[in-house]
C-alpha cells in the first residue's frame, strides 16, 4: 500500500487545484515526461509538450489522453521539435510559467557508443533550454539530473555535495547540466532546481531495444518466458524509484516558495538498495502467480557492463527538509503497480 502524501505535497496539489499555470514538459512523449504530462492534466493544468520522438513514442501520449479524458486533453498542446534547435526551444517556452525539462539522451552504454550524439542532446540541448527559459522569463526550470553524477565516489548513501569522477560520457553531460544551471542562476537570475533521479521505473517505460532499462526489460522477458541476463554476479545494487515519486518531486520543486530551496540539486529516490539478484527474484515471484512456468525460470549471468556504478543509494534528507519530499511508493509497491500495467498492455508472444 502506498504511503500518504506529505503535507507539503498536499498543499501543492491544492494550489494547483485552485489555479491554472502554463507548463512546458520537454521529452513529453517519453516515459517520465508523459507521466508528468498526465499528472498535470489531471490537475487541470495547461501543458505544452515538446518532443522529437527520438526515444519517446506517440502511443505514450495516446495513453495519456485515454487516461485523462478528452476534456483535460484540450489543455494540452504538442510541438514536435528538437531541443538541439534553439528556435524550437524558444517557441515552446512562449507564455510558459514553469519548465519541466526531461528531454535527454539517456543510457550509459549508448553514451559510450556515441558520445557526440549524447553531448549534442544533453549539453547543447540543455543550454538551449536554459537560454529559451531565460529569454521567455519563465518562473523556474526544473530539470532531470542524474545519479550518474556521483561517478566513482564509494560513499553510501549518496549525499548531494560529495561526488566522484564521472564513469561515462553520459555522466559528464549530466554534471555539465548542473554547472550550467548554477552559472545561469548567478549570471542571469534564472531559477533552476536539478533532480538527481535514481533508476526510475513504472508504466509506459520501453522494454525494447539495446538500451532498455532493466525493470521493463526483465518484466517483458519473464512474461514471454525469455532469458533474463544479469550483468556480473548480481550483487550490483540500485535505489529503484517509482514514477509517482518523481512526479511528486517535480511539482514540489517547481512550486516551492522557500528561497533557500531554489538553485539547488536534490536526490530523488527512496533511500533503499536492491541488488539485481533481489530484483529478479521479486519480479519472478510476483509474476509466477499468473505464469506458473516461472517457478522454474532462472537468470543467466553475463559480463559486467562497462561504465556501470557498483552500488547506488540516495540520501534523500535534503529533499525532505527543503522540498517536503516523502516517497509514497517503495520498490515493492511500485513493482506491483508496474507489473499490473505490463500484464495488461504487453503483448504475450510465447
Amino acid at each position: 500500500m502506498a504511503a500518504p502524501l506529505s503535507a507539503q505535497y498536499e498543499q501543492v496539489r491544492r494550489q494547483l487545484a485552485g489555479r491554472q499555470y502554463h507548463w512546458l514538459v520537454t521529452g513529453a512523449a517519453g516515459f517520465i515526461g508523459s507521466g508528468l504530462v498526465e499528472a498535470l492534466l489531471k490537475l487541470n493544468q495547461r501543458v505544452t509538450g515538446l518532443d522529437n520522438f527520438s526515444t519517446g513514442y506517440r502511443h505514450n501520449l495516446d495513453l495519456v489522453r485515454e487516461s485523462v479524458g478528452d476534456r483535460a486533453w484540450q489543455n494540452f498542446r504538442f510541438i514536435q521539435g528538437d531541443i538541439r534547435e534553439l528556435k524550437e526551444c524558444a517557441r515552446a517556452c512562449e507564455g510558459v510559467d514553469y519548465v519541466l525539462h526531461e528531454a535527454a539522451l539517456g543510457s550509459v552504454p549508448r553514451s559510450i557508443h556515441d558520445p557526440i550524439l549524447t553531448n549534442a542532446n544533453n549539453v547543447t540541448g540543455f543550454l538551449n533550454m536554459l537560454v529559451a527559459a531565460r529569454d521567455a522569463k519563465v518562473r523556474r526550470m526544473v530539470y532531470a539530473a542524474s545519479s550518474s553524477t556521483y561517478g566513482d565516489s564509494p560513499d553510501l548513501p549518496k549525499v548531494e555535495d560529495v561526488i566522484g569522477r564521472p564513469l561515462s560520457p553520459y555522466a559528464v553531460t549530466k554534471y555539465v547540466n548542473e554547472l550550467y544551471a548554477d552559472v545561469f542562476a548567478r549570471c542571469y537570475d534564472v531559477e533552476t532546481i536539478g533532480l538527481r533521479y535514481f533508476n526510475v521505473f513504472g508504466p509506459r517505460q520501453d522494454p525494447n531495444g539495446a538500451y532498455a532499462s532493466v525493470i521493463p526489460q526483465w518484466i517483458a522477458a519473464l512474461i514471454n518466458d525469455q532469458p533474463v541476463n544479469i550483468n556480473g554476479d548480481g550483487l550490483t545494487s540500485r535505489d529503484f524509484c517509482y514514477i509517482d515519486n518523481v512526479v511528486q518531486a517535480n511539482l514540489l520543486a517547481a512550486l516551492s516558495d522557500d528561497p533557500g530551496a531554489v538553485n539547488q540539486v536534490y536526490n530523488v529516490a527512496v533511500n533503499e538498495r536492491t541488488s539485481l539478484n533481489e530484483l529478479y527474484e521479486i519480479l519472478r515471484s510476483e509474476l509466477a502467480g499468473t505464469f506458473p512456468r516461472l517457478s522454474e525460470h532462472r537468470p543467466r549471468h553475463v559480463s559486467f557492463r562497462e561504465g556501470d556504478v557498483r552500488h547506488s543509494q540516495a540520501d534523500i534528507s535534503k529533499a525532505a527538509a527543503l522540498l517536503g519530499f516523502h516517497p509514497t511508493h517503495r520498490i515493492r509497491e511500485g513493482l506491483r503497480q508496474t507489473i499490473a500495467w505490463y500484464k495488461e498492455h504487453l503483448a504475450v508472444t510465447c
